[in-house]
């Protein structure tokens, strides 16, 4: 058994690709070669880094054929989240730094415009880029250009309601544009194969929507009650057949769905697409398999989303990833709440959880196990879990929305409108607070002291350390006369002895930890420890004000 160095394994294709347009001439089968290369390629730098492994991984064959039949950076890419790129940099002129990922200095985990003329939006946020897309196809078409404009959009992305307003919005409009679906996960799909590939080619093909264009429009010429029945019989024969009657209603031409792993079946429908002149948006159903190729253990959840740095091990053909995980010195910030919040939900039957599609990010994976039924994910959905949670508030119960500082942006107007000018005891914990290292600025919780500080009636509070978390838990639980936060940050604790309960503290009211004479260091949150650490009696005075408000 042996460790796997830097870069191991043979790359000859992609040593040649530094930009798409080195690949644009490779045949079918170099492709696939490529795209093995690709992954292993992208597993070697994320051992090296840590990162979101699954999310990329599932679009290798994917990425390798968007940029062999598209002419980007003239045509548009957009991914929707942006950690499906990994690969993607890879072949846009990073490689040489794709071991930088997530670092000081070096790439970004997402898309982002400054970094690369190939990533035309910056996506580390969800269920945006239709919105974009549609905004730079009209733009193209203002300005008389030709080019292509895709997003590729992942179906957790598409949980969010953002995501089907700029589909409505799209299919109202004869704008050209490409959105891809990459199915991974939802059960949404007929079995992918062989005849379903042959459908797909055949509907997304040239003489087919020539053909239905000419029909529609002759149609028109008939009364209304027949073009209606000619444009449903034909609508619904086709959602029969591939399974897309619900895009078709948004105003979508949908093709699929495709086996996202198969360039043999990739390939044709891409320029099927590519060469058409039809207006209007067309929905491409890919499935794919996330974290496909993988080194992991089949029971390992690493796969499914992000992963630490792990060293990879070869035995004879098979190649392990074994992750490698460093001594805790103290439970985190998340682990420290869910138990909190666990142990509060023993004590009182009204306090419930919820959570955006961050069950395990959350910690509410372990309220979950306790409570199932008292546990709500509602996806990618922010918006809908604060409302969510101020009908449950208005009834009597204890809502926590249990959300990461930055994506609780997301819901501000539900904040505002439903839950602190109704006054609705909504009980919001914002992990990540504050600097987020190496997810960078996109997902630091850097402004909710701000955005909730600005409220009316809003109880807000800073973690200092994680035992004063557990109070701050129980305080939430007992205000029940308006709304409520606390904000803790990424990581361990600082190492301080758990309460065996928590205790409600009194609102308003901050902390001096030591007497001194001529310095006060007033501290709100997680930096409390730094200040300590003055030795000087007489010269510091370490005081934690707990509450903003």
């Amino acid at each position: 058994m042996t460790q796997m160095g830097h870069n191991s394994g043979a790359t000859p294709l992609l040593d040649r690709v530094t930009t798409p347009a080195d690949m644009r001439d490779l045949s079918t089968d170099e492709l696939k070669q490529l795209a093995e290369e690709l992954r292993r390629e992208t597993i070697d730098a994320v051992s090296r880094t840590g990162g979101h492994l699954g999310a990329g991984l599932g679009v290798v064959e994917l990425t390798v054929a968007l940029h062999h039949v598209f002419e980007t950076p003239g045509d548009r890419l957009i991914w929707d989240v942006g950690h499906q790129a990994y690969p993607h940099k890879i072949l846009t002129g990073r490689r040489d730094r794709i071991r930088t990922l997530r670092t000081g200095g070096g790439l970004s985990g997402f898309t982002r415009r400054a970094e690369s003329e190939y990533d035309p939006f910056g996506a580390a946020h969800s269920s945006t880029s239709i919105s974009a897309a549609l905004g730079m196809a009209v733009a193209r078409d203002f300005d008389g250009r030709k080019n292509s404009v895709i997003a590729v959009i992942g179906d957790g992305a598409m949980s969010a309601g953002m995501a089907y307003e700029a589909m409505n919005n799209a299919g109202s409009m004869d704008t050209r544009l490409i959105v891809i679906l990459n199915d991974n996960d939802m059960s949404i799909a007929p079995p992918v194969g062989a005849m379903s590939s042959y459908l797909s080619r055949l509907i997304s093909s040239k003489p087919y929507r020539s053909f239905r264009h000419f029909t529609r429009s002759m149609a028109k010429k008939f009364p209304r009650a027949i073009k209606t029945v000619t444009e449903r019989a034909e609508e619904f024969a086709r959602g029969m057949v591939t399974g897309g009657t619900l895009f078709e209603e948004l105003g979508f031409f949908y093709v699929g769905p495709i086996d996202g792993h198969n360039l043999d079946h990739l390939l044709p429908i891409l320029k099927n697409v590519r060469d058409s002149d039809e207006p209007g948006p067309v929905l491409i159903h890919v499935v794919t398999q996330k974290g496909k190729g993988h080194p992991f253990t089949t029971e390992s959840a690493e796969k499914y989303h992000a992963v630490n740095k792990f060293d990879l091990v070869t035995s004879g053909s098979t190649v392990t990833g074994l992750p490698v995980k460093a001594k805790a010195a103290a439970p985190t910030y998340t682990k420290v709440f869910a138990e909190a919040l666990i142990a509060e939900a023993e004590r009182d039957d009204k306090v419930l959880a919820i959570t955006a599609a961050m069950p395990s990010g959350t910690g509410l994976d372990l309220f979950q196990k306790k409570f199932p039924k008292r546990c709500f994910d509602v996806g990618i959905a922010e918006q809908h879990a604060v409302t969510f949670a101020a009908g449950l508030a208005a009834e009597g119960y204890k809502p926590f929305v249990t959300i990461y500082s930055t994506f609780l942006q997301r819901a501000y107007d539900q904040v505002v409108h439903d839950v602190a000018i109704q006054k609705l005891p909504v009980r919001f914990a914002m992990d990540r607070a504050g600097l987020v290292g190496n997810d960078g600025p996109t997902h630091a919780g850097s402004f909710d002291i701000a955005y909730l500080g600005c409220l009316p009636d809003f109880v807000i509070m800073a973690a200092a350390d994680e035992a004063e978390l557990v109070h701050m838990v129980a305080t939430q639980v007992a205000v029940d006369d308006r709304p409520s936060a606390v904000r803790y940050p990424r990581g361990e604790g600082v190492g301080v002895a758990l309460p065996e309960r928590g205790v409600a503290l009194e609102i308003g009211k901050g902390r001096i930890l030591r007497e001194g004479s001529k310095v006060a260091l007033l501290s709100l949150g997680g930096r409390l420890a730094e200040a300590r650490r003055l030795r000087d009696p007489g010269h510091a005075v370490p005081g934690d004000g707990r509450c903003v408000r």
